[in-house]
């Protein structure tokens, strides 16, 4: 059983954020966002996030663009209103069409914690990531730090 969590940094503080890693174990944070250099993510852009996980929490830090949506995925769903159900199968297909199941390896996966920017994971594609690695991988769970 590979276990992994997830998580998204919206509503939490660096302290909160930070903390709720180090409490949980994560060894190694997989950014699975689409754009990861945002002015809007603050302490979770790409660069500033690195150096935090490091010098704060000896976390390693991989962004990992295979396991983010399209930007025409995100945008139908996020700028134009789209229907969860239409990306979720839009975004289950993508992962089918990069057969991501054999492009990660299973150890990039143990004990790592996926992050996104949603706070919680039901309409998140974090989510949907893990549950498809689950069905494709027989045996993965996540903990969804909130």
């Amino acid at each position: 059983m590979i276990e992994t969590f997830t998580i998204g940094f919206t509503k939490k503080s660096a302290e909160d954020f930070f903390g709720k890693l180090q409490e949980a174990g994560v060894k190694r944070l997989l950014d699975v966002r689409l754009n990861n250099s945002s002015q809007l993510a603050g302490f979770a852009k790409r660069d500033d996030l690195r150096f935090f996980l490091k010098e704060l929490a000896d976390i390693e830090y991989e962004h990992v663009p295979e396991l983010a949506p399209t930007k025409e995925i995100l945008d139908a769903y996020k700028k134009h209103g789209g229907d969860w159900n239409v990306y979720e199968r839009e975004f289950m297909e993508l992962m089918a069409k990069r057969a991501i199941e054999k492009q990660l390896p299973y150890e990039l996966v143990q004990s790592a914690c996926l992050l996104c920017s949603e706070h919680s994971p039901e309409h998140c594609h974090r989510r949907l990531v893990v549950e498809y690695l689950d069905k494709h991988w027989n045996g993965v769970s996540a903990t969804h730090i909130t």
